[in-house]
């Protein structure tokens, strides 16, 4: 499988709100970058909805993160269920701050 990403990442391990058609669900991060984040679904349904809104804040930093994606690809595991999401729709000032976490990580 080819690795599709183009934007730096850096490792991560935090826990978000996903909402799929308004209904929040705990999600955790496990990377991210300025452009998405992959995520582990914790308690969710199977669903078919591409379009999620995301609610998070980046490690050491108070402040909330609200951004729109798009579902790219989703994974089904015996241990694991998880989705890759793109940001749609993220305030320029959030993309910064994300661009700036990703570089002081190191990734």
């Amino acid at each position: 499988m080819t690795d599709k990403r183009t934007a730096q990442r850096a490792r991560v391990d935090f826990y978000l709100n996903k909402y799929v058609e308004g209904v929040p669900y705990l999600a955790r991060a496990s990377n991210i970058s300025p452009t998405g984040l992959s995520l582990a679904h914790l308690i969710e349904p199977r669903h078919s909805e591409t379009r999620v809104g995301l609610q998070f804040q980046l490690p050491g930093s108070a402040e909330l993160i609200y951004a729109e994606g798009e579902v790219v690809r989703r994974w089904y595991g015996k241990k694991c269920e998880g989705s890759g999401v793109r940001f749609t729709l993220i305030a320029a000032r959030h993309r910064e701050m994300i661009h700036q976490f990703v570089e002081g990580a190191g990734a």
